[in-house]
């Protein structure tokens, strides 16, 4: 590796645990925590609508994971006080997933760190410098969801091989 990418992945690992430390630390702010850092981003996603709530389905598919992963966690946070279900006036069986006052306010201090993320790292930076920030992020993106497709590949032939040679 050069110079350059030496430098470039020594910054991306310390900015993706500075990030990671920064979140658990908030959630200690917030008083006594028992959530992970995987719940917090799901009530992140379930703030996305306060006034509505969303569906499980509408969490899975922001957060790319699966309804049945959803579920359970939606149930676990409710459990804790963090959410609500409530069904649908138009369709009972629909059901949207609300923040309580206590995940309102847990989801309220997470947005204002990353709020204060954003206005930091862009401050100084001019609109071409912006530019270049959002296209390069979007590269790394593009990058990280081609390979997790690549290891859900892998392991789903995998899994079909281990199957396929017990029959």
């Amino acid at each position: 590796m050069d110079i350059f990418g030496e430098k470039l992945n020594e910054l991306l690992v310390g900015v993706y645990r500075q990030i990671e430390k920064i979140e658990e630390e908030s959630l200690k702010a917030v008083g006594p925590s028992n959530l992970s850092i995987s719940e917090l981003h799901l009530l992140e996603a379930v703030g996305k609508d306060r006034e509505n709530g969303r569906t499980v389905s509408d969490i899975a598919q922001d957060q790319d994971i699966t309804l049945p992963s959803v579920t359970a966690a939606v149930n676990k946070l409710s459990k804790k006080g963090y959410v609500e279900k409530v069904k649908a006036e138009h369709d009972g069986r629909v059901v949207y997933v609300k923040l309580t006052r206590l995940g309102r306010k847990v989801d309220s201090g997470h947005r204002r760190f990353h709020q204060s993320m954003v206005r930091s790292l862009s401050r100084d930076l001019s609109d071409d410098d912006k530019k270049i920030l959002v296209e390069a992020m979007d590269h790394l993106n593009q990058f990280l969801y081609h390979k997790i497709e690549e290891i859900e590949e892998t392991n789903a032939r995998k899994v079909a091989e281990a199957a396929a040679s017990e029959e």
